[in-house]
């Protein structure tokens, strides 16, 4: 990597963990599992289960906000503020640049994730007085949460490199709500005939799958995670979030600043 993306990515690490918005949402995030604590109270027997559904639930969605909200202005703030056109002025390259930002965005998530996984393991102690090893599976989970936001940090890049944030964030948000439901649309597709069948396998597996990766219930019921499952949607997330930023780049290459 080189230096010049170092530099992009450190810069943009610094600017989003400056962002109000940013605190607020992880403060939302830990109050979440706060209320795990207190829902696991009041639950028989089902404590362990309801605080680790409840803190994980909120530590993916937050983090999928935080991915939308700061990636898609990533690139218009720059050129509002006028300030692209001082830094590819230098002898820096556009995709430099896309990638640079990829980075800096990937890094604050995955350091947000991890406070955040902090406050679900220090709730999971809370209400079981000790850590057990079907706890280890936590960490998969948020493995899995973590490929996810790559994902959403790759499509919010690949939108705002030709749309306004609103647009943006209007196609990531509805990309990340139909991906929840990839599975249920390729099941709809095999059950359709002639052109919506194919339209719609289309769209199954031209959305990001991000059905397969919520392992959350089958964590918190103890289920183990088949290592065939975790190589395949690393490899995938890697995939797609590389084509997407291809996309991001490509565009941004051609995209006339003036």
């Amino acid at each position: 990597m080189s230096a010049r993306i170092v530099h992009i990515a450190s810069n943009t690490f610094r600017e989003a963990v400056r962002d109000r918005v940013l605190y607020n949402l992880i403060a939302f995030a830990l109050l979440l599992s706060g209320a795990a604590i207190l829902v696991g109270q009041i639950s028989i027997d089902i404590k362990r289960l309801v605080v680790i559904n409840l803190g994980l639930t909120a530590v993916s969605l937050f983090g999928v906000v935080i991915a939308i909200f700061i990636g898609i202005g990533l690139v218009s703030k720059e050129i509002e503020r006028r300030t692209l056109y001082t830094v590819l002025s230098r002898p820096v390259r556009r995709w430099e640049f896309i990638v640079g930002k990829f980075f800096g965005l990937a890094g604050t998530l995955v350091v947000n994730t991890f406070f955040m996984a902090i406050g679900v393991f220090a709730a999971l102690l809370f209400v079981s007085h000790k850590f057990a090893r079907p706890d280890a599976l936590i960490l998969v989970a948020l493995y899995f949460i973590i490929l996810q936001f790559l994902i959403i940090c790759a499509l919010a890049l690949l939108f705002s490199s030709f749309s306004s944030p609103l647009l943006s964030a209007v196609f990531a948000f509805s990309l990340f709500v139909i991906g929840s439901f990839a599975e249920d649309l390729r099941g709809f597709a095999g059950m359709a005939h002639g052109l919506t069948r194919w339209l719609a396998s289309a769209a199954a597996y031209l959305v990001p799958n991000f059905s397969a990766f919520n392992v959350i219930s089958s964590i918190a019921h103890e289920q183990p995670v088949a290592g065939q499952l975790v190589l395949h949607n690393t490899l995938y997330a890697l995939f797609y979030a590389a084509m997407a930023l291809s996309g991001a780049v490509l565009i941004f290459e051609h995209r006339d600043l003036k």
